[in-house]
């Protein structure tokens, strides 16, 4: 048994350890995209009133292009990111007063979006997001198995940040003891990952929490007719009437109509959510700017509350620097132990042994 679980364990590194280094990589450095994408005004303090995201809503809803939406500045990040209907992954940033600071035409030209893309679609869109999933899949069977086959050795285990040498018994006895130290912190990585690709896994793992159909019934969006969007949308009523329905909520995305009868959407966050972009959410007639409905995220049921927490805790959007420092570790041991698993696993294999030359005397 131990056998055949330490050769699928060779194979699953050698097979997807580079794509699990990548993916490792790709996600320690968005866990700090704030501090280098380096665009003035990045740093500005944030400012919530109502007279100044409604004003900033106006301007930049009104530039020609047709915005899609707008992604709110948030604590940390001083720049709204809005988005176009048209053109492939074209859109900007705007300060806090709605004037457009930088601009793009495709993802290719903002490096924090390519490395999104990657990281979450391997560019490949939908497709892409599959090989992800599956990939985090393998990865949990890699530190499952990894954790039972240390065992064995485990009154060797010496910790090393990095293998004693580069030979390819150091680098397995190094991948082997570090691999078991940071065990918890990849699960937690994978598993929260994996979640926000495959929804029956997500459901799976928060089944403790409630009844898996009332979860999935509370996070089904649900279906408003609207009317035409209209020319010019009064956002001053609409994010007034937002804010008497939610007070102490953040405003952190709003969304037009994609086809005709959809309504106008506004995302917000309520300071108890730890999800960035909050799941509370107001629905909009697109022609007359009456509320359709509205979602309360803490009113929703506790597994629906448990998945909301899955992305804030894989991307480092709760705990500060701290935690985002944690995720690093995490995500730059994923990137050794991948890369050297498929390292060892196709350019460093041992060598079959050579059998000695038997030359028998011929009876005389």
């Amino acid at each position: 048994m131990m056998k055949l679980l330490d050769t699928l364990h060779r194979w699953t590194g050698g097979l997807i350890g580079l794509l699990l280094a990548l993916l490792g990589l790709s996600g320690t450095i968005l866990l700090h995209k704030d501090a280098w994408i380096g665009i003035p005004h990045a740093g500005d303090p944030l400012r919530t009133d109502l007279a100044s995201v409604t004003a900033a809503t106006e301007t930049i809803m009104a530039l020609p292009g047709a915005p899609q939406g707008i992604i709110y500045a948030h604590d940390g990040f001083g720049l709204h990111q809005g988005r176009f209907a048209l053109g492939e992954g074209a859109g900007f940033y705007a300060d806090q007063s709605g004037r457009v600071v930088a601009g793009w035409a495709s993802q290719w030209e903002r490096p924090e979006l390519w490395i999104f893309d990657f990281h979450h679609h391997l560019f490949a869109g939908d497709s892409g997001e599959w090989v992800t999933g599956i990939a985090g899949l393998c990865g949990l069977f890699f530190v499952v198995t990894g954790a039972i086959l240390w065992w064995r050795t485990r009154k060797s285990f010496r910790l090393r940040l990095w293998p004693k040498r580069m030979s390819r018994p150091a680098i397995v006895t190094h991948h082997r003891d570090l691999g078991v130290v940071v065990a918890p912190l990849l699960l937690l990585s994978l598993v929260t990952g994996t979640m926000m690709i495959f929804r029956p896994f997500a459901m799976a793992m928060v089944a403790p929490f409630g009844p898996v159909a009332e979860t999935v019934k509370s996070m089904e969006p649900p279906k408003y007719e609207s009317g035409p969007l209209a020319a010019k949308p009064d956002y001053a009523a609409m994010f007034a009437a937002a804010r008497r329905r939610f007070p102490t909520a953040e405003f952190r995305i709003l969304s037009l109509p994609r086809k005709a009868g959809d309504p106008i959407s506004l995302r917000m966050r309520q300071q108890a959510e730890w999800l960035p972009n909050g799941r509370t959410t107001l629905w909009f007639d697109a022609a007359t700017g009456r509320i359709l409905g509205a979602r309360d995220a803490l009113a929703m049921a506790p597994g629906a509350q448990a998945f909301n927490k899955a992305y804030p805790l894989h991307s480092g959007k709760v705990g500060g620097l701290l935690w985002r420092l944690v995720l690093t570790l995490s995500g730059l041991s994923l990137t050794m132990l991948g890369s050297f698993a498929v390292w060892t696993f196709w350019f460093r294999r041992p060598k079959p042994a050579k059998r000695a030359a038997k030359t028998a005397l011929a009876p005389s």
